[in-house]
């Protein structure tokens, strides 16, 4: 066994003379700096910023601690500068003043023509002056902008705007329209627009409810089923206009599309107008109104000779049926054969009704002035116009789509169920 030694606790001794650092843990840094501990060294002014005096009071640092800590002294001087020495500092050491000192501050005024600046931006132009549109030219300068508010709706004035009549101001707004017919205007007057097709669109629906009163094959359909879009198309046209210049709306039992011969409702400033009939049907309607007007020409010539059609629409004719077909044929002429239909063999030059047969188009129409639109009675003066056309829409709807008739399937029901009899008492 070995006797176990006690060991007392050792304290460490340091010494007063500081040990020197290791040649290998030596920075190369500052192997390349010659340090004399008995030179005084005073910590570089940038060239930036101002320094106080008390910095040169301060305790003298070496070279090695100035240059790590550079970047620190600076902002140290930044901060301990006061502000007292930035106002006073009008001079740096060298007693050099700056340009920017010597000469005042102008003041920018405002331009002569503006009405005002806010945050920026400013209006310019004269009164009635249109900014909006490409190529006005406008004085400013770099960071201005031109502010243009949008124009508001008309208002309504001393007329309110009522369901059953056209307000004054949608024609008054297609009348602009047809003066400065581009996007760009009507994009600023989004707001006239609307209001006006809103006032049509109201007018149209309290229209629809007479129409069915007189004529009951017409179905009950909202606004967007019977009016046309303002929007023109232009790819085969040679107006390069975009839009139309009036509101418009069609009423058959399809709406305003279909094969069905219908009404027709346009107002325009001077060129408002009530119609009826089938405009550019395809070639198979065509082609059996063609042929029942040759074979059943009294049908047609019955509704031309009614008292009222010739009075509001063939011009107040008297009871002639030569002078009631001429003018049925020249309100249609305008894309009327020269000669008998070609494809149509079966008839010969000299035919009675040739005219009626080179007809494509079967309407018949009549113009509004802006007093009957306008007026409180427009909506009931339409609709009786447009109940005067209701035995010529008929006609034409019962040769081109003509209706099942309830008899013939009644008997063809009956000789199916007489056939079935037949075929059980066979067996």
């Amino acid at each position: 066994m070995c006797a176990a030694s006690t060991s007392t606790p050792q304290k460490r001794a340091f010494s007063n003379t500081p040990k020197s650092t290791p040649p290998s843990r030596r920075s190369k840094r500052l192997k390349t700096c010659s340090v004399d501990s008995t030179s005084k060294t005073t910590p570089k002014k940038s060239p930036y910023f101002e320094h106080s005096s008390l910095e040169s009071e301060s305790e003298p640092e070496s070279e090695i601690v100035q240059e790590e800590s550079g970047y620190e002294d600076e902002d140290a001087s930044v901060a301990s500068s006061s502000p007292e020495s930035e106002v006073a500092g009008g001079e740096d050491e060298d007693g050099y003043q700056s340009e920017e000192d010597e000469a005042p501050k102008k003041k920018r005024g405002r331009k002569p023509g503006q009405k005002g600046k806010r945050n920026g931006v400013i209006v310019i132009g004269k009164q009635g002056q249109e900014l909006w549109r490409p190529g006005v030219k406008v004085d400013m300068e770099a960071g201005e902008a031109v502010f243009i508010p949008l124009p508001k709706a008309r208002s309504a004035g001393k007329t309110p705007y009522r369901p059953d009549t056209i307000h004054p101001n949608t024609l008054q707004f297609l009348s602009d329209l047809q003066k400065n017919n581009d996007r760009e205007w009507l994009k600023m007057h989004d707001a006239d627009y609307r209001q006006s097709k809103s006032d049509w669109d109201s007018f149209v629906e309290s229209l629809t409810e007479k129409i069915i009163e007189k004529d009951e094959t017409i179905p009950e359909l909202p606004p967007k089923d019977l009016t046309f879009r303002i929007y023109r198309d232009i790819r085969f046209s040679p107006d390069p206009t975009p839009y139309k210049t009036h509101f418009s709306a069609a009423w058959s039992r399809t709406g305003r599309k279909g094969p069905y011969a219908g009404y027709y409702v346009q107002i325009q400033p001077g060129g408002s107008f009530v119609g009826a009939g089938v405009w550019h049907p395809e070639a198979p309607p065509l082609a059996l109104l063609r042929k029942d007007v040759d074979k059943n020409s009294h049908k047609l010539k019955e509704v031309l000779m009614e008292e009222r059609l010739r009075k509001e629409f063939l011009g107040g004719v008297g009871r002639n049926e030569g002078a009631a077909v001429r003018k049925f044929v020249a309100m249609n002429g305008e894309n009327a054969l020269k000669t008998k239909p070609r494809r149509d063999k079966d008839y010969d030059a000299d035919n009675p009704n040739i005219a009626l047969l080179r007809l494509r188009n079967y309407t018949v129409g009549k113009k509004l002035k802006d007093d009957e639109v306008l007026d409180k009675g427009g909506l009931d003066r339409i609709a009786g116009l447009i109940g005067i056309l209701t035995p010529f829409v008929s006609y034409l709807n019962s040769v081109v789509m003509p209706d099942e008739d309830p008899s013939s399937e009644e008997g063809d029901e009956e000789q199916d169920g007489a056939e079935n009899e037949d075929d059980d008492g066979s067996e």
